[in-house]
């Protein structure tokens, strides 16, 4: 048993379902969507549907939490009685969030911070949140918890579709994702994450439900190389495609030992716009 008390920290863009945080208590540290007229804290004071009813009037930004933001959620963790955070981050090759909580846990001596980065998006780095906190649930020791958390980002992959890559465009996420997404040809492009957490084309389908038949073959071929495997649909603002993913799922991949529905973050949407859907996949490493 650690003598440490550990608390586990992510970002927003890693869509951990909120069920899953409040049960193990882990801190969410808000990703900012920036209007003309305000800012907002994702998931805090914007949903999903806020920035999806508003995207014909205006297409908001992002930017990082203040310094101010990241030190106040370090202090209110020290003020509730922990002295070590693991932070698990979405891509610091899609986002400067990792960086910046690198640098203001420099300037905090008052908390032990080991940061990582998780070189993935969404709930494919949410997968590797979710394991940090059920290792200190389980009261394992700081280094087993870190060596988990390294496995688990070793071991998760996330692939989806986007009806355009209009919003990628925009906001200087396209990464190594190439090719037109043609109202004719009707080609969608299945994106994933590589080694440097970099957007980059897997696969490109012709139609909504082959782009649907590739997210399954993929998903499945990719958690083949293990004995049991998490899974997680990623939905926004696909809701029927979510439901038929899901129910296959569940009916498919017998190794599952979790199937979670997550729904995009509002920082996320900005990015992506209406419309992606996406399986997470984590492969569950024996100790």
């Amino acid at each position: 048993m650690s003598d440490r008390k550990i608390a586990v920290i992510t970002d927003s863009g890693t869509d951990i379902p909120q069920e899953v945080a409040e049960r193990y208590g882990v801190y969410v540290l808000p990703l900012i969507v920036q209007y003309s007229d305000k800012a907002y804290r994702d998931r805090v004071d914007i949903t999903p549907a806020d920035v999806y009813s508003r995207l014909s009037q205006e297409v908001p930004t992002t930017s990082l939490p203040t310094p101010e933001q990241i030190v106040e959620l370090f202090d209110r963790v020290v003020a509730d009685g922990y002295d070590t955070a693991v932070v698990v981050t979405l891509s610091g090759g899609l986002s400067g969030t990792h960086n910046a909580i690198r640098l203001m846990a420099e300037e905090y001596p008052a908390l032990d911070v080991y940061l990582l980065d998780t070189k993935n998006i969404g709930i494919g780095a949410g997968f590797s949140s979710i394991v940090a906190a059920e290792q200190i649930h389980e009261g394992k020791l700081l280094e087993e918890i870190l060596s988990a958390v390294r496995a688990s980002i070793e071991s998760t992959k996330i692939f989806f579709s986007l009806k355009t890559l209009e919003y990628l465009r925009k906001g200087g996420r396209i990464g190594l994702v190439t090719g037109i997404i043609g109202n004719v040809l009707n080609l969608k492009p299945i994106i994933s994450c590589n080694d440097d957490g970099i957007y980059y084309n897997v696969k490109v389908a012709r139609g909504e439900k082959q782009s649907l038949k590739e997210l399954l073959r993929l998903a499945k071929e990719y958690a083949a190389q293990f004995s049991s495997y998490n899974v997680a649909v990623c939905d926004g603002d696909a809701p029927e495609e979510a439901d038929f993913l899901l129910k296959t799922i569940r009916e498919n991949f017998p190794k599952a030992k979790n199937i979670y529905h997550t729904h995009v973050s509002p920082a996320l949407v900005v990015h992506t716009g209406p419309g992606l859907i996406g399986i997470g996949i984590q492969g569950i490493l024996k100790a």
